[in-house]
């Protein structure tokens, strides 16, 4: 679009921007702990029985600095006493937990009670998650222990329990560090012992273990795939019953366990026209499953969304783009460290999760990275009842790929699946990140991603395929020179400047067809898996990165460039929320708002106004500077990502302005044109 300038003094800099509605900014979130339980809700939406007591809050603590043993030390433990007291959930050494970090190995202890109602029933302690070795007793008999810090556990107190008598228990919890722990990024506050909720909970003596929701090809019915404690009895049955949305009438379905087995498989349908969960629509069926075994009943409350996850072509141009519900989602996501300065990995209410999950709503974003952390259940909740998309990490740990890192993966793979399958908001799985913890040191004390490395990834792909068949998996998500090996998502990392996307973008485009190398290690070539970004920006904001950038400006520059390259499936934006030594989240690390000077391009403009469906991006860099009675020529690029047409007919309306050399502000020409829909 020619447009001639004027004479102004010096040489002036244009600004180019286009504005659509906006939804308000995001509020801070208070740090404060909340009720006198923390987290008083149940942990799992997707799987609660009604007979259950909370543990969360105040237990006698002690710090092990000299680890003495848990013989011994059980012993001077209840003569001597528990000199602190820890807030649970909250992992040792947060603000929100009370205790300082002191030592690597700490004891608990609270004074619990049965209630007498439970007498003949099974009794569990169950346990969120705690980092890393947890050995337990009740009234000084063992009860068991895990390893392994970020997936659920539980430890059976039924031959100890005394129903209606207080009893003591005592947890000890060793977060001595090895190479092969997964640990993520801790360095922002580490998950230190107990940090996800504690409960106890009654059963019968065969109960449900496990339960899958798998949605049919067409959508019109649900598999309820159904594990059991123990054989089943002679005549057991599972039954399942789903309300109709708007009806009085329910859904059901119901199946006989075979005498001895521990697994049932029912079909649920659910009508001619069932609602969908969509990122527009994210309706949840809530579900009852009973299991009737012998004159016992288990009755388990859970929740599914009916979506579909998988790969189509982008409609006119063809591009493998992910799909849900078989329609194209173009993702616009950001990497979600999951942490809390009160918290750090914990946090300190439910609805602090839920302003998570908005806080990238009202951004305009459809998609969230859950970053080498296994979130907390009821933020995965959040964003499955307010319709944002999750991409899910499994932490990683900092040494080489040995057989006991190797294992400690697995079981955090297997927890990860088993406690998530049933959220619509996941849509992928992340094996591994940047090759941290896949690489191996050689002689020469240079580290590498071996070929036999690279072939047990592989493995760990057809793994979690076999494991969910209803997501994507992603082995690596590859930075610095990485690739993959076996992957649904080619995606790829970088991080540049905004004048330096132009290139990168043309490249990834150019270099991304079925049979490509780009992008793939050791020989292995690209398929028709979308081709997109997982994590992108201009960091800064501690020693030795940017500075202080115009980070506004970056970021525009970065999203009309991402829009002028449909091939790129979707972005990842690092990050959310700032953290200890990264300084680049759309708010702060205490959720408060940042100032962008979007609004000073637009009035009113906001960072939604990049994400929108309908937008216009300046097909060149996004300022140019000019001399006087200069021709300067804007190429405008449409970027629309919607299959509903706002007319026949949209307006586009452009303004020319800017300042000159003595600062002053100049409005050059303003008009507008009708362009054809």
């Amino acid at each position: 679009m020619p447009r001639r300038l004027g004479g102004a003094r010096g040489a002036p800099l244009l600004a180019f921007a286009l504005a659509l509605l906006l939804l308000p900014a995001s509020p801070g979130v208070a740090a404060d702990a909340g009720p006198a339980i923390p987290l008083p809700e149940h942990p799992r939406p997707d799987f609660e029985r009604s007979e259950w007591v909370n543990l969360n809050g105040d237990w006698a603590f002690r710090f092990d600095p000299a680890d003495a043993g848990e013989r011994e030390r059980w012993f001077d433990s209840v003569m001597g006493g528990f000199p602190l007291t820890i807030r649970v959930p909250f992992p040792w050494g947060s603000p929100l937990s009370g205790v300082e970090d002191e030592a690597d190995v700490a004891w608990y202890a609270r004074t619990l009670r049965v209630p007498e109602s439970w007498k003949g029933k099974r009794v569990f302690l169950v346990v969120g998650a705690s980092d890393w070795k947890t050995t337990g007793w009740l009234d000084g008999q063992p009860v068991g222990g895990h390893q392994g810090g970020y997936t659920p556990f539980e430890l059976e107190l039924t031959k100890a329990a005394k129903p209606g008598r207080d009893q003591r228990l005592v947890l000890r919890v060793d977060d001595t560090p090895h190479p092969f722990k997964l640990e993520g990024k801790q360095g922002y506050g580490k998950a230190r012992g107990l940090w996800q909720t504690v409960y106890l909970e009654a059963r019968p003596a065969v109960h449900v273990d496990s339960f899958e929701f798998h949605p049919s090809v067409e959508l019109k019915r649900v598999e309820v795939r159904v594990r059991l404690s123990d054989p089943a009895p002679q005549g057991a049955v599972v039954s399942v019953k789903v309300p109709t949305p708007g009806a009085p009438s329910s859904s059901e379905a119901q199946a006989l366990v075979a005498a001895g087995g521990r697994e049932a498989r029912l079909t649920l349908p659910l009508g001619a026209s069932p609602r969908l969960w969509s990122l527009e629509d994210p309706f949840l069926y809530e579900a009852t499953l009973t299991l009737s075994a012998g004159d016992a009943e288990d009755r388990v409350r859970s929740y599914f969304g009916l979506r579909s996850i998988g790969v189509t072509r982008l409609p006119g141009l063809g591009h493998p783009y992910v799909s849900l519900n078989g329609k194209p989602v173009y993702l616009q996501m950001t990497l979600d460290q999951g942490w809390h300065p009160g918290g750090f990995t914990t946090w300190p209410s439910d609805a602090a999760m839920r302003e998570e999950i908005l806080i990238a709503r009202r951004l305009g974003l459809n998609a969230i990275r859950t970053h080498v952390k296994v979130e907390l259940p009821r933020k995965l909740y959040w964003a499955d009842r307010l319709g944002v998309l999750v991409m899910s990490d499994v932490p990683n740990s900092w040494g080489e790929p040995d057989e006991a890192m190797k294992r400690e993966w697995e079981t955090a793979f297997r927890g990860m699946v088993r406690r998530d399958f049933n959220h619509p908001s996941v849509f992928s799985w992340v094996l591994f990140n940047e090759q941290w913890g896949l690489q191996t040191k050689g002689a020469d004390g240079k580290a590498s991603y071996r070929p036999e490395t690279q072939e047990w990834v592989g493995t760990r792909v057809d793994l979690a395929r076999q494991l969910d068949p209803t997501r994507l998996v992603e082995d690596n998500s590859p930075c610095c020179g990485g690739g993959h090996v076996q992957t649904d998502l080619n995606s790829w990392h970088m991080y540049l400047p905004g004048w330096k996307w132009k290139a990168q973008l043309d490249e990834a485009e150019a270099q991304t067809f079925p049979g490509s190398p780009w992008n793939y290690l050791g020989g292995r070539k690209q398929g028709a898996e979308p081709m997109l970004n997982s994590e992108c920006g201009n960091v800064w904001g501690y020693e030795g990165s940017t500075g202080d950038v115009d980070w506004s400006f970056d970021y525009h520059a970065m999203m009309d460039e991402l829009r002028r390259h449909p091939k790129v499936a979707g972005w990842l934006y690092t990050e959310h929320h700032d953290v200890v030594n990264e300084w680049n989240g759309y708010v702060r690390a205490d959720r408060s708002e940042k100032e962008t000077g979007v609004g000073e391009l637009v009035p009113g403009m906001t960072l939604r106004d990049w994400h929108a469906p309908l937008y216009v991006a300046v097909g060149s860099y996004p300022t140019t500077a000019a001399k006087p009675g200069e021709t300067v020529s804007v190429p405008l690029w449409a970027s629309f990502l919607t299959d509903a047409s706002p007319g026949p007919e949209l307006t586009l309306k452009l303004e020319l302005v800017g300042h000159d050399d003595l600062g002053r502000f100049r409005e050059w020409w303003k008009g507008e044109r009708k362009v054809p829909f």
